[in-house]
């Protein structure tokens, strides 16, 4: 593998990351330190009740109508960033197959689908904050995690769909391996479908997806054209040393303390910055973007450890794959593929470790694998 390469591809991926977050950063600090807030939650209100809005629903009306405002201000300046990386690097490095408008088509469903979800989540939120002026921080937290509960588990079934192709795995020998691999790792599945990566990209990937009932294993057809049955089976058997582990829950709980540390932060810089900036409140509306300021800065501070936690995880489901299995020259072998298939950095710096990376690189799995090997057959 070219490593000159993959680092050059690693390093402009950084870099329009760090531009994206700065944009965001700016874009609410602009409306934060200055009077563009407040101007837009009047306009709204004026407008609302200039078209007879019931009084009952001009709070309501007016958070709908300022997200949407603000979130498309914020997402005009974000696009461009996200074609950059998402779109024109991919083809640059030649790990895209996709045609321009099958990728736009993507990002306005995920428009769509993340407007629906934002609009709902502000609307209760503010009906929270106007309910519990001062424990509403609580009650945001609670939703959030129930919020994430729900998705994990409707999400391979509802969302994924929307944007890729799935289809019962036709391989009936490697089928019949992996779900009897998962009953052996106490984490059945209840399919095995190939999904189809191709007409995107010519990165390879395996995943079990879903909770309980909604649980299944997800091949890529990439990963299926270019990986042998032994190598998938060791892939799928790290994604289930997740589910052995609990790590979704674990997740899940790190996710929920994180966002409950943001809204507490949020709703005691929100009481203290009302009287300064002239809001009715902490249920001003013109609020919201020094509660994201305050949340955003928080979740960006704490991402070393998240991202520690996290790489902590992947390391034990690796070591559970190689004592599933019986061996790691598998896993080593199937890293080694996939490393060069998705262009994988094989050194990153620690700062780039600390900030982007959820797992360890795979320079170091495939170390720890062979490592893994040597003990067990000395």
């Amino acid at each position: 593998m070219n490593q000159d390469k993959s680092a050059r591809y690693h390093s402009l991926r950084r870099r329009a990351a760090v531009v994206s977050a700065a944009w965001s950063l700016l874009y609410l600090v602009a409306f934060a330190l200055t009077p563009a807030s407040r101007w837009l939650a009047d306009l709204v209100r004026g407008v609302a009740e200039g078209v007879g809005v019931p009084a009952s629903l001009v709070s309501t009306g007016e958070v709908l109508a300022f997200v949407v405002i603000f979130g498309a201000g914020h997402e005009a300046g974000a696009f461009l960033v996200a074609f950059y990386r998402g779109f024109l690097l991919e083809h640059r490095y030649g790990l895209s197959t996709e045609r321009f408008w099958s990728w736009m088509a993507d990002q306005a469903k995920a428009a769509v689908i993340g407007t629906v979800i934002a609009l709902a989540g502000f609307a209760l939120l503010y009906a929270g904050i106007r309910r519990w002026p001062h424990e509403w921080w609580a009650a945001a937290g609670l939703g959030f995690t129930l919020f994430v509960v729900v998705m994990a588990r409707l999400a391979p079934v509802v969302l994924l769909p929307l944007f890729f192709t799935f289809k019962p795995l036709g391989r009936e020998e490697l089928k019949r391996r992996l779900m009897h691999l998962a009953a052996r790792a106490g984490v059945p599945a209840v399919d095995a479908c190939e999904w189809r990566l191709s007409d995107r990209t010519k990165k390879a990937n395996a995943a079990l997806t879903g909770l309980g009932r909604t649980r299944r294993v997800i091949v890529s057809d990439t990963l299926l054209a270019s990986h042998s049955d032994d190598e998938i089976e060791a892939v799928l058997a790290h994604e289930l040393g997740h589910h052995a582990h609990h790590d979704i829950w674990k997740g899940i709980a790190l996710e929920s303390a994180v966002a409950l540390a943001g809204f507490f932060v949020a709703s005691r810089v929100l009481l203290v910055s009302a009287a300064r900036f002239g809001w009715e409140g902490p249920a001003d509306v013109a609020g919201l973007p020094v509660l994201l300021l305050t949340a955003g800065v928080l979740s960006l501070a704490l991402v070393p450890a998240v991202n520690a936690f996290s790489r902590r995880m992947e390391r034990a489901a690796d070591g559970f794959a190689f004592e599933l299995l019986g061996t790691s020259a598998t896993f080593t072998s199937a890293m080694q593929r996939l490393g060069a298939q998705n262009l994988a950095e094989q050194r990153p710096s620690l700062l780039a470790r600390w900030f982007f990376y959820t797992h360890p690189p795979y320079e170091e799995r495939i170390r720890a694998a062979q490592e893994w090997e040597a003990r067990a057959r000395p």
